[in-house]
Parts: C-alpha cells; sequence; structure tokens
C-alpha cells in the first residue's frame, strides 16, 4: 500500500446530539464539580464509547484532570468514569459475577445473557460489558455496578432455556486482546457511501440506500447523508451487518483511489 506523506485529518468533537446526550455532559460536570470542590472520589455508572467521548469533553470545559476510565478489565468497551482527586480514597465500584450454563452444546451467545439481564430489570448503565470464556463454553463474565452484581448473583437464575449458576468472580478473566483481521482496499473518496460499500463489498448504491435509511451510525452517532466525509478511526456501526473500523488512512492509487484498511469486530 502507498502512503502519502501530508498529515492525516482528524474529526473533529462532534457535540451532543439530543437531550439523552446533553444529559450526559450535565451529570459529568456535576460529578467533576463535586469532586474538585470537596476532594473525594466520584464515579459514574458505565459509558459508551460515545459517551466517553462526551464526559471527556466535558472534564475538558472543567479543567478537570484527574481522572481515568476503567471497565474492569484490560480491553473492555463500557467503562466507568473514574474522578479521583489526589489524597481522595476512593473504592472501583464495579463487581465482575460468573455465569455458568453447564451445557457442551447448544450455549447461550452474547445477546442470550444481556437479554437475561437487562430482564431483572437492570438498566444499561449499570451493566459493563459481558464476556465470554473462549476456553469454557457455557461460561460469561458479567461487568457490573456493585448493587447490580448482587441482585445478578441472587436472581439471575436461568438464561434463555438454561438454568445457570452465578457467583462473584475475583480472578482474572481469560481474555486477549481480540485479534482483527485487516483488509484493505481503495475507495473513490472519503465518503461514507464510499467507504461502507468498501466495507460491505457492495456497490456504493447499495451503500448510500443503507444510509439514508437510517442504517449506519459512524462513533455512535446516526448518519443520513451518504456524502457525509470519513476520517481514521471512525468507528461504522451498519444494523443488520456488523461494525467496522477504518483503520488507516493511506496515499493515492495511479487511478488516484484512496487507500484504506479497515477490520469488522
Amino acid at each position: 500500500m502507498a502512503y502519502s506523506s501530508d498529515p492525516i485529518a482528524q474529526r473533529g468533537f462532534v457535540p451532543p446530539q439530543n437531550d439523552q446526550e446533553r444529559l450526559v455532559m450535565r451529570r459529568v460536570q456535576d460529578l467533576c464539580e463535586i469532586a474538585m470542590r470537596k476532594g473525594i472520589a466520584r464515579y459514574s455508572t458505565f459509558l459508551s464509547d460515545r459517551e466517553q467521548t462526551l464526559a471527556q469533553a466535558a472534564l475538558n470545559r472543567e479543567g478537570c484532570e484527574e481522572y481515568s476510565f476503567d471497565g474492569g478489565y484490560p480491553f473492555a468497551e463500557r467503562k466507568i468514569l473514574c474522578i479521583e482527586p489526589v489524597g481522595s480514597c476512593g473504592t472501583l465500584p464495579i463487581a465482575c459475577v460468573q455465569v455458568e450454563c453447564f451445557r457442551e452444546q447448544d450455549v447461550p451467545a452474547h445477546k442470550d445473557y444481556l437479554g437475561a439481564v437487562l430482564g431483572l430489570g437492570l438498566d444499561r448503565s449499570n451493566i459493563g460489558d459481558i464476556v465470554l470464556d473462549p476456553q469454557a463454553p457455557g461460561t460469561a463474565y458479567v461487568f457490573a455496578l456493585e448493587p447490580a452484581a448482587e441482585l445478578l448473583c441472587n436472581e439471575l437464575a436461568s438464561v434463555g432455556r438454561h438454568s445457570v449458576h452465578t457467583q462473584r468472580f475475583y480472578g482474572e478473566i481469560p481474555v486477549q486482546e481480540p485479534e482483527r483481521t485487516r483488509q484493505s482496499a481503495t475507495v473513490s473518496s472519503l465518503r461514507a457511501d464510499a467507504v461502507l460499500a468498501a466495507m460491505l463489498r457492495c456497490s456504493r448504491g447499495q451503500a448510500a440506500d443503507l444510509v439514508r435509511g437510517g442504517r449506519l451510525e459512524i462513533n455512535h452517532v446516526s448518519v443520513s447523508n451518504p456524502h457525509a466525509p470519513v476520517y481514521q478511526g471512525d468507528l461504522f456501526t451498519v444494523r443488520g451487518s456488523g461494525r467496522f473500523r477504518l483503520e488507516e488512512i493511506g496515499g493515492k492509487s495511479k487511478k488516484d483511489r484512496q487507500f484504506i484498511t479497515f477490520f469488522q469486530y
């Protein structure tokens, strides 16, 4: 692949798109104000990738630097915001619950565990990642805030058609950084429909129809304009087709087409 020496354009901050996103920023600002004024640790509920970006912007506005994001294990996607001023003594409010289904075949999938957990009446913000054990089919690890973890241990008795056993888990979960298969392509332009067509291996017209139909989100923000510009690092979520990361933008071919590298989750 050829690469250009020109600097790669980066996507700027996308401001809140709705009342829910504005509420996320206000809550983070409130947590930051209390933590900085009183010198005590404060923690949010679990945040999605998009919510973490909004939280980062809110922290920057407040001038807060003593914070981190933690999902309970390495490579976590959903994380809580930890604001811990110097000298404060806080305890990370994340627990891990092991859910075991004693079957070797027809074991529950990720969506089955999530459905069973939310079926207890828990809000999604109380639940972090759900990690399936690659070495023990039927075993999953659910990261949750403390009160939600207690409820899971006491009330979660089945996942789908299967009975399960739950218990607190205090060790290291058997997870490794996922290996992604990188794919390369050339596109006529760095626009949503052109890049999406390369990712889905479909025509640009079909990709444009998906975008206009409201099936595309980029970085968890809905995109309806097929000609919307895309940037290196963008996360494409295509309803019904999966998620893709535009990992790298290279130079141009002799036919003036743009080289890209991407992978599917």
